[in-house]
């Protein structure tokens, strides 16, 4: 493929279609650093198993017992590197937009946003990803009505798409005196950041209407006294994005333009997907029942994907953020 590619770079009209070429271009650098990588990692293999081999043959148990460390290691290695060639999306390199929403069930499912808003951040800085929050909205009494965050880092998008979707809780209450069991419910969007380069998708400013206000706040010295916070209607569509999160007004506004414009892609993607099902001659709606992820911590723990079928027991190491058993299940199921 690199050397089709390669031919085809040399050819005399190559760059008559300039953003054509710089995509060709683009396919040229991704796969050489995917087998760059790849022999990296297979030369380190070849180099353990030596020393492998040697210390079994000499009895060197301290060097046996190194050794399989680095094995443990190298695994972890080639099943990163595993995951990131399931990568075919056009934006599965970019950062990670999501957006939580509670439920009904008022301080239950707000609280069950928080909890999972931890969740995301805990696996994020595992990760080494970056975490920024841009727009939150606390809940009446606890929890979190709503929060947007940005998550920053390669493939940020391509690992958490698969977590679109409702996510639900059952669990004994701590809001509620009788010691009830309660189901709770959040949705969660995922959207890849777009970049200001990507012509995919054109913003008309006259199709918009800017509103500013001003930052909630905890009260107190910390209030926003200026209207900083940032509301932009996309008129054609009707699509609202908000962000009070930033210092200034500006930041703010431009925080909004970039979730617009995943927004507007995030409909584009699902027109597109819309025709080709009508073409299919099926659809089936997203309703508020359509969980993608059961959260069980009474009467037992317990914690199921209901796409790929994977299961956790130990619910507490989800919550702490240790999602990458569903992530790679859901890319390795050819999603």
């Amino acid at each position: 493929m690199i050397t089709k590619l390669e031919k085809q770079a040399g050819e005399e009209n190559f760059w008559l279609d300039n953003q054509e070429a710089q995509k060709v271009l683009k396919n040229i650098r991704d796969l050489q650093s995917a087998v760059d990588r790849y022999e990296k990692l297979l030369d380190k293999a070849l180099y353990i198993n030596d020393i492998l081999e040697m210390a079994a043959a000499e009895d060197e148990q301290e060097l046996l017992k190194e050794s399989s460390k680095e094995v443990t290691r190298l695994e972890k290695e080639f099943h990163q590197f595993e995951l990131e060639v399931c990568f075919s999306g056009a934006h599965d390199e970019n950062n990670a937009i999501l957006s939580l929403h509670a439920g009904a069930g008022g301080t239950e499912a707000q609280d069950w946003v928080e909890i999972l808003l931890r969740m995301y951040t805990r696996w994020a800085e595992n990760s080494g990803y970056g975490v920024e929050i841009l727009d939150l909205l606390d809940g009446d009494e606890a929890g979190i009505k709503s929060v947007t965050v940005l998550v920053s880092g390669l493939y940020a998008y391509g690992k958490l798409k698969g977590e679109h979707g409702v996510h639900r809780l059952i669990r004994i209450s701590p809001f509620d005196s009788s010691g009830r069991r309660h189901t709770s419910f959040a949705s969660l969007s995922v959207l890849p950041e777009i970049s200001e380069e990507d012509t995919e998708i054109n913003i008309n400013p006259e199709e918009l209407r800017i509103d500013t206000y001003r930052s909630s706040g905890a009260g107190g010295q910390h209030v926003n006294k200026t209207d900083s916070a940032v509301r932009i209607t996309h008129l054609p569509t009707g699509i609202v994005v908000q962000c009070q999160n930033e210092r200034s007004q500006h930041s703010n506004r431009l925080t909004a333009m970039k979730l617009l414009k995943a927004k507007l892609y995030e409909l584009k993607e699902k027109q597109a997907d819309d025709n080709l099902q009508s073409l299919k001659g099926e659809y089936k709606e997203i309703a508020w029942g359509s969980q993608i992820r059961t959260y069980t911590l009474n009467p037992f723990t317990l914690i199921k994907d209901h796409r790929t079928g994977v299961e956790i027991g130990n619910a507490q190491a989800v919550l702490d953020g240790n999602l990458d058993d569903f992530i790679y299940a859901y890319l390795h199921n050819g999603h």
